[in-house]
């Protein structure tokens, strides 16, 4: 692949290599040079930064926005999401980001995150208890996938109906069937009433919840000049985008990590005889093998340069965080899966303020679900050929469509 800062902003590259291998595709675009010009998912424009200290910087760099008002005309797209669903963090800049962070953050700490352990721990091994019997699993569908929701749902106050309906829809926002476009409309309004009919639901009611605590806040806490709350559309937003991301991320987390251990069959040894080494070893899993494979867009608020390339007020640009967590200039001997090698400053969970908010609730639950599959199944192994496993086709999120397993 050719580096577009040298051939011109109207040759943008093909980014099927970045879908059909990734990694591959990074390393060579590493190679070619700091930041390259795409066409993204949405068929708009976009400068890709892929090496770790540009990326690093980028994501901390104030004059990046996330805010879609920043973007130029006839660039960006994206979702087409409703105001309630779209005043959610990862559309704002400061001073509204802080306020809305500051009023939830609470809920992560690692401190409240490792209460939800024994529950955590007691929801993994309901689902083994319902995988042992068969011998085999698929492990997305019956395990990685039910253990994040049912948590995320339990945090939220939301009820067990209503969980099977939301998996679909975000499957439908998560990996859109271009055939079906109609489906990822119906999904975002089935998203908006199902939130709008649960908040309703709460305020009339409220629970020893997340949510119910979010709209207390919404309702009861102005602050001395009103500044301190969250308006409605924040609040279904927020709701919006701590269920969507809460799931995604971490059913991602758990399944690629489970592939490595399976492709590491002595890491996995390790790991059962000796779990207590699982927090370490996950960080290293999120290093090799990013479940977010790009930062959220950003739009430059003035013409700026990263690694020596000049990109214009309002572009979009996409910040590799595979790539960068990749880049042999930081992390020797990248492609190799080593639990042992100093992964200070890994980027998978961003960096700056935008520093992912659920980051202890998804590693506590990752080693959670990764002890207690080791634990229960100590001849776990892959049900097919490693080649017949196959990623979602996606620029966004980086996981496996399925994951068969026998022990």
């Amino acid at each position: 692949m050719q580096n577009t800062a040298e051939t011109g902003p109207d040759a943008p590259l093909d980014v099927t290599p970045l879908l059909d291998d990734p990694h591959a595709a990074y390393a060579a675009l590493r190679e070619a040079g700091p930041v390259h010009r795409i066409t993204g998912a949405d068929g708009s424009p976009a400068w890709l930064v892929t090496r770790y200290d540009d990326v690093r910087s980028a994501l901390a760099d104030p004059r990046l926005s996330l805010d879609k008002r920043h973007a130029g005309p006839g660039g960006y797209r994206g979702f087409a999401l409703p105001p309630a669903l779209d005043a959610n963090l990862l559309n704002m800049d400061p001073p509204d980001h802080t306020r809305v962070r500051r009023l939830v953050v609470k809920a992560f700490t690692p401190g409240r995150v490792e209460t939800l352990r024994a529950p955590v721990r007691r929801v993994a091994d309901e689902l083994l208890d319902a995988m042992a019997e068969r011998g085999r699993a698929d492990l997305i569908a019956d395990y990685a996938g039910p253990l994040p929701i049912t948590v995320i749902c339990d945090l939220l106050g939301i009820p067990q109906r209503d969980r099977r309906d939301f998996l679909a829809w975000s499957d439908a926002l998560i990996t859109p069937d271009p055939s079906r476009p109609e489906a990822m409309k119906h999904a975002i309004g089935a998203m908006l009433e199902f939130y709008t009919g649960l908040i309703a639901a709460k305020r009339a009611e409220p629970g020893d919840d997340l949510l119910s605590d979010l709209i207390a806040v919404r309702d009861d806490a102005p602050g001395d000049d009103g500044g301190d709350r969250l308006t409605e559309d924040e609040l279904t937003s927020l709701a919006f985008l701590i269920l969507f991301a809460g799931y995604e991320n971490t059913v991602h987390l758990i399944g690629n990590a489970v592939l490595g251990l399976l492709d590491h069959p002595d890491l996995l040894r390790q790991l059962q005889h000796n779990p207590a080494e699982l927090p370490p070893a996950v960080e290293e899993f999120l290093r090799f093998d990013s479940p977010g494979p790009l930062a959220i867009r950003r739009f430059p608020r003035e013409d700026l340069e990263i690694g020596g390339v000049r990109i214009p007020a309002g572009d979009s640009v996409l910040l590799s965080i595979a790539s960068a967590n990749r880049d042999p200039a930081r992390f020797p001997a990248p492609d190799v899966l080593d639990r042992g090698r100093d992964l200070s400053g890994h980027l998978a969970m961003g960096h700056g303020i935008h520093y992912c908010l659920g980051a202890p609730l998804a590693r506590m639950e990752a080693v959670t679900a990764i002890e207690a599959l080791l634990a229960r199944f100590p001849g776990l192994r892959l049900d097919v050929p490693r080649g017949e496993l196959r990623h979602r086709r996606s620029l966004r999120s980086r996981g496996l469509i399925s994951l068969p397993v026998a022990w």
